[in-house]
């Protein structure tokens, strides 16, 4: 079933924008992208553990990820400017595929950090290479379809990635080389497309003066990389410590946490076939007030966990796409040569967002009540909301 809904979907977002044979080959690198985080993330916790290290220095171990990725963001533009997105994505999937191969090989705390950077920095760069392929190569009437089948795909691959860990029983290096040859697989079929580069401006501008320009054009569309950031670690990273002062149990809070995912992953091509339609600011405006009055509503759930999972399933569906969505936008608002620049503003703010949201809500927590991230969360949505009827910036890209 599953399979013939991705069909599905696939063949319906693939009829517009580029070329079929390129759109799909840089879903599968998201999709195998999604796995391989998906399935890293708690197989390398579990290993760690495993061998008797504390739960600090796991969490910190697990926070190379995100450094990674923070830093590659202050120097990804330049090489995708200079040799085009196709070389980008070959050497971060060859840096990933490099990992999950040495792995295995050492298990040692200080090691495996400097692996965990590697990934992240992979990670980064095709995320980063691919998502901007597809937005500069959409024409602006499906432009947010498809930046939405990105999303997508990468939420799909994220689910699947934790059944990787049942590859434990055939040893450590199972899980580690079947991700190795997914990857080697999608990296043989990219070698077939033609290479493309982002569109040049007229004249050079110092990085600092397209930075400038953008915040200054696309200040709202950029504003969602950073929430979608602060919800999602938010969500991962508190809401169980909610759950288990209001009496869910860990099996319970298990269960739930994958809902708001299945709620994006629902929503996201709705939502961005209806944003090239009917406009995508009105799209996030709304979906930002929904969103929020479903935040809000979640402490007055109590312990019902169907009431939980609807809400989370609304706040999931109406906020999972704004990332994809945020950039859409942007690339309708902005000549294509700030685009690239748009893209690292945004990976920067995903990035700020995901370090905040947790210890945001931790604080919260510590000094207020368990169920105050979400009324944080809730308010935060609102002046989103707010803050888009005060943006008035016509669009200027190509399309």
């Amino acid at each position: 079933m599953l399979k013939d809904g991705k069909s599905f979907v696939l063949e319906t977002a693939l009829k517009a924008g580029p070329q079929p044979q390129k759109l799909t080959i840089l879903i599968m690198v998201i999709i195998v992208a999604g796995m391989s985080q998906g399935m890293l993330l708690p197989l390398l916790t579990i290993l760690l553990d495993r061998s008797g290290v504390s739960t600090d220095a796991n969490g910190l171990n697990a926070a190379a990820l995100y450094i990674g990725i923070f830093s590659t963001m202050f120097f990804i533009e330049k090489p995708v400017r200079r040799f085009g997105y196709k070389p980008v994505i070959m050497v971060g999937m060859g840096l990933v595929i490099l990992a999950n191969c040495l792995f295995p090989a050492w298990q040692q705390i200080g090691f495996w950090f400097v692996l965990r950077l590697l990934v992240g920095i992979g990670d980064s760069a095709l995320h980063y290479a691919t998502q901007l392929w597809i937005v500069t190569s959409s024409p602006k009437e499906h432009r947010g379809r498809n930046i939405t089948l990105y999303g997508m795909a990468y939420g799909i691959g994220f689910s699947l990635g934790p059944i990787g860990i049942t590859l434990l029983k055939v040893g450590i290096w199972g899980p580690f080389l079947t991700t190795s040859l997914f990857f080697l697989l999608i990296l043989l079929l990219l070698t077939k497309l033609k290479n493309e580069r982002p569109e040049r401006g007229e004249r050079a501008e110092a990085v600092h003066k397209r930075a400038s320009k953008v915040a200054a054009m696309a200040w709202f569309p950029l504003i969602t990389s950073l929430l979608y950031g602060y919800m999602e670690a938010s969500m991962n990273s508190n809401f169980p410590l909610y759950g288990l002062r209001i009496g869910l149990s860990e099996p319970n809070i298990g269960v739930l946490l994958p809902v708001m995912g299945v709620g994006s992953l629902i929503m996201q091509l709705p939502l961005g076939i209806w944003s090239d339609r009917i406009g995508r600011k009105k799209i996030l405006i709304t979906s930002g007030l929904i969103g929020a009055l479903a935040f809000f509503c979640i402490p007055f759930a109590g312990t019902k966990l169907w009431l939980i999972g609807l809400l989370f399933v609304i706040a999931g569906g109406m906020v999972g796409s704004f990332f994809s969505l945020g950039l859409a936008y942007a690339a309708d608002i902005l000549p294509r040569h700030l685009l690239p620049t748009a893209n690292v503003l945004a990976s920067i703010q995903y990035s700020v967002g995901s370090i905040a949201g947790p210890l945001i809500g931790g604080t919260v927590i510590r000094y207020s009540s368990a169920a105050s991230i979400f009324y944080m969360l809730s308010f935060i949505y609102i002046l989103f909301a707010l803050s888009g009827l005060l943006f008035r910036r016509e669009t200027m890209s190509s399309t």
